[in-house]
């Protein structure tokens, strides 16, 4: 081999290994942009089926809260039932003859960054239907998963490094998350910070270049629509000062939740008994909806009346206590889902009734405006994603960034609360402990 030819066998591998990343980077974005357009749809269709709205209504934001209160009571005990058995023998059967299921961190942190193709993706659309049907867990895992498995299947057919796999199975859970949510920055700053803990150049390109066209492609489907249609909203100083006092208080409510979604999952059975905790919990939860429609589904409606301010504080206070039990039970009885939306639907309503508390003493904020603050700093310490939490938000809610004073102090607090809670409460209480490395639940 000539000096020459030794000389450019570098370079010529360099030029594939960048057009190989380029490749796939390219095809995750696609990939990943129009399975959550497809999960999406497939939810929107279950639940206009499910419930009998209108199909007019099928991509509208509001619609699913809309449909479960028009539809009849008896009928919600009945989806509800349905989705007991469809969740109980789908992952019941899923465990007993599907392979072994590996997470998103999992999958980023292997030295084989794979996950399994049929499998995941029973398990995703076993948590849109749920979800479709009412169950009170998220559904933006069941995009991530699927954006992750099509991004590790691609790198392996382009021979990608270890390394760089993982960078790609990663972005291709932003990626989901992009698509489904319409959250292109919110989606590569989930991969940056809570999936890969780096801003470098490797990571960040990727990152934001699949969640952009993800968000892009699924917009073809769904439309360029805000999660939130939220009124126009103003920063005070009752607003500021509740941010700090209150901030704390999310912080620590947000440990109670995690660690109490930390123990309902690990608790779940896999065996026979599944199926039954399965019927009883969603049957239950459909006795429960038959005068509270604000409970079934991921929370989306009920955090969308909030920042609206169409709750009232003892109506707040009720859906936040039944929300939390029946999204711990369903984690319990076997059901998966996401705990992101929940998480955001928890922190508007405790939000709600400490906003409306403050306002009897020191009144000139709107309860939407203490909803979209609490909101962020509750799913930022729930989720341990500060970053990712307050761009997910304006995103979402599309406020001023005039509200970034407060919800930044808010944040700050909670965090801070949220640190004391996993230093301190494990030597109050032995064996009340929490895991620090499984906070966000990122699956």
């Amino acid at each position: 081999m000539s000096v020459k030819s030794i000389a450019c066998s570098p370079v010529r591998h360099e030029r594939s290994l960048f057009a190989a990343v380029a490749a796939v980077t390219l095809l995750t974005g696609v990939g990943a942009g129009l399975s959550g357009m497809l999960l999406a749809l497939l939810l929107h269709g279950i639940q206009h089926l499910a419930y009998g709205y209108s199909v007019d209504h099928l991509i509208s934001a509001e619609s699913f809260l809309q449909g479960v209160t028009g539809a009849s009571p008896e009928r919600r005990v009945l989806v509800l039932t349905i989705c007991g058995l469809v969740a109980g023998l789908g992952w019941w059967a899923l465990y007993r003859l599907g392979r072994p299921l590996v997470s998103i961190r999992q999958a980023v942190k292997s030295g084989d960054p794979q996950m399994p193709l049929t499998s995941t993706t029973v398990h995703a659309l076993l948590q849109i239907i749920t979800v479709a049907l009412g169950s009170p867990l998220g559904r933006e895992v069941a995009p991530r998963e699927i954006g992750s498995a099509l991004a590790g299947w691609l790198s392996r057919r382009a021979g990608l490094p270890v390394a760089q796999s993982r960078i790609m199975v990663a972005c291709g859970a932003g990626a989901g998350l992009a698509a489904v949510y319409n959250v292109p920055l919110g989606g590569a700053v989930f991969v940056l910070e809570v999936l890969l803990g780096t801003f470098g150049w490797p990571a960040l390109v990727p990152a934001i270049v699949t969640a952009s066209i993800a968000a892009r492609v699924a917009q073809l489907g769904l439309g360029n629509e805000h999660q939130y249609l939220v009124p126009a909203m103003s920063v005070s100083a009752p607003l500021v000062a509740w941010a700090i006092v209150c901030g704390p208080v999310f912080g620590a409510t947000a440990w109670c939740f995690t660690e109490l979604m930390k123990r309902s999952r690990a608790a779940a059975p896999k065996d026979w008994r599944l199926p039954v905790l399965s019927l009883l919990n969603f049957a239950i939860i459909g006795v429960l909806a038959m005068h509270f429609p604000q409970l079934l589904g991921n929370g989306k409606g009920t955090a969308g009346l909030a920042f609206d301010g169409g709750l009232t504080i003892s109506l707040a206070a009720m859906l936040l206590v039944l929300k939390v039990v029946i999204t711990a039970s369903s984690l319990r009885a076997g059901a998966e889902g996401g705990l992101l939306t929940p998480g955001l639907a928890n922190g508007a309503l405790l939000a709600i009734v400490l906003g409306g508390l403050w306002s009897v003493f020191w009144p000139g904020a709107s309860l939407g405006a203490f909803a979209v603050v609490g909101a962020t700093a509750f799913l930022a310490a729930s989720m341990q994603m500060p970053i990712t939490a307050v761009v997910l938000v304006f995103e979402f809610t599309r406020v001023s960034q005039d509200f970034l004073i407060p919800v930044l102090l808010a944040v700050a607090g909670s965090l801070l609360a949220f640190q004391a809670c996993v230093k301190w409460v494990p030597a109050l209480q032995p064996g009340f402990g929490f895991d620090w490395s499984g906070a966000s639940e990122v699956r």
